[in-house]
């Protein structure tokens, strides 16, 4: 069995790994340590949950050693704060026992505490690209000593639009640097970006681009609408025991924050927390820390945690919605199942959602077991609105695959239209239509037993 004590890493160095309780490296830290050690820029493709992180902090601390100087000798480049603080983390739990320095540095709060934390000197900094930027524009961060340059998760850097800060900070930073690009996925952008970045590097990929961890079990059900999705939630998060620590995944923050809402009513707030994109800095922090301590049973993202956060011992991601990015569905579900745990991902999905699923499917190169829905659950009808939202949805998906294809209602005037011209040929008189006698009666009241239902939906 590998063990980290193969590695050519010092006691120190080994003494925390003890301590934060890994025994066996992963498959991503077996095959990158040694390369990195040895000075090989490293192209990494992973899972996320796998381990990427220690992969290149573990060989970086061994080789930087002790504090020196006061400036930075490695840069960590992230897309979230969520990350980068996830990352200063687990370097602060690998260098317990050196003297390295490290600081963290994002927007979303002002820069003062920051630069009184760079002036008092700083050995690896972990950093989002637009803060990281503003404050070299302003003199607070020496560029000269670096050796190393990380670029962690680097398909959400691209999704994000960080390309062109990317490119500024490769024209400032030395030329020579050891350089480090891990992602769990290689899009076209990221083959760019590698190819300016990277010089012959070593391509380690521990699984097929963008394969879900085989420690998490995927279950879809296909739901009419979204109160049909919510009967289905509430079933599910009956099972207490089963479903201890759950992650649900939203694609808006108004949907988040109706799920919370909603989940607040029946569970309190002490037991499901929120966060997105314009939830404050401390509040997100407050609550995924209160969330990994286990004192809140359920948290409610947008894909902004999807990445970088790192809970062990989540039970259960449910995706709400269905993902745009279809890449966010790898790293949504490897939320769970991380470092050789197990875990569940649920998704539900509407008929507007089945396009994004089928390129989901594609990516993943699987087909994600279909579940029915429990004859507990009571199956909604879809109001009007959401009917209409769903029908438009789908004909602009429709368009994207063939742009001669003019939508569903314009198809169902045309047939109306030829059908009415065919009937008026054939008895020469104008089709019954809108505004004749017959159909109006047709379009009388409700049936008593329409009415008696309320438009109620059934039970499956």
């Amino acid at each position: 069995m590998p063990s980290f004590e193969d590695f050519k890493l010092n006691r120190q160095i080994l003494n925390a790994v003890a301590d934060a309780g890994f025994t066996e490296p992963t498959p991503i830290q077996q095959k990158a340590i040694n390369p990195v050690l040895s000075g090989q820029d490293i192209m990494g493709i992973a899972q996320t949950g796998t381990g990427k992180t220690a992969a290149y902090v573990l060989p970086m601390l061994m080789k930087l050693k002790y504090a020196q100087g006061n400036d930075a000798r490695a840069l960590i480049l992230a897309p979230t704060r969520e990350l980068a603080m996830q990352i200063e983390e687990n370097i602060r739990l690998f260098a317990k026992y050196t003297d390295l320095r490290t600081v963290v540095i994002y927007g979303g709060l002002g820069p003062k505490t920051q630069k009184a934390q760079l002036e008092k000197g700083v050995d690896i900094l972990v950093a989002t690209p637009g803060r990281f930027l503003d404050l070299y524009l302003e003199g607070f961060i020496p560029v000269k000593s670096l050796q190393f340059l990380v670029i962690d998760e680097a398909d959400k850097m691209m999704d994000m639009g960080f390309i062109g800060s990317i490119h500024r900070i490769l024209e400032v930073v030395p030329r020579k640097r050891q350089n480090l690009l891990f992602s769990a996925t290689m899009s076209e952008l990221v083959h760019k970006i590698a190819g300016d970045f990277l010089k012959f590097p070593t391509l380690i990929e521990v699984a097929p681009q963008a394969t879900p961890a085989d420690t998490v079990q995927q279950l879809l059900y296909y739901v009419p609408n979204l109160k049909t999705k919510l009967n289905l939630l509430m079933f599910l998060l009956k099972k207490e025991e089963e479903l201890s620590r759950i992650i649900i995944f939203c694609k808006t923050k108004e949907v988040a924050d109706n799920i919370f809402r909603y989940l607040e009513r029946k569970y309190g707030e002490d037991q499901v927390k929120v966060i997105h994109a314009n939830k404050g800095q401390n509040t997100r922090i407050n609550s995924i820390n209160a969330f990994k301590e286990g004192d809140v049973r359920i948290l409610v993202a947008t894909d902004v945690a999807a990445r970088g956060l790192d809970v062990n011992n989540v039970s259960h991601v449910i995706n709400f919605d269905v993902p745009v990015v279809i890449e966010d569905y790898v790293h949504r579900i490897g939320r769970t199942g991380r470092a050789f745990n197990t875990g569940d991902a649920i998704t539900f999905c509407n008929p507007a959602e089945e396009y994004y699923l089928r390129k989901i499917e594609k990516l993943i190169r699987q087909k994600v077991p279909v579940a029915d829905i429990p004859d507990e659950v009571f199956i909604e009808d879809t109001p009007f609105d959401e009917r209409q939202a769903i029908a438009r949805e789908i004909d602009t998906q429709r368009r994207k695959e063939d742009p001669e294809f003019k939508g569903a209602f314009h198809e169902k005037k045309h047939a109306t239209a030829n059908k009415g011209q065919g009937a008026k040929a054939k008895t020469g008189k104008k089709p019954a239509g809108k505004g004749s006698a017959k159909p109006a009666a047709k379009r009388a009241a409700p049936s008593g037993a329409a009415r008696k239902t309320g438009g109620r939906g059934r039970k499956k």
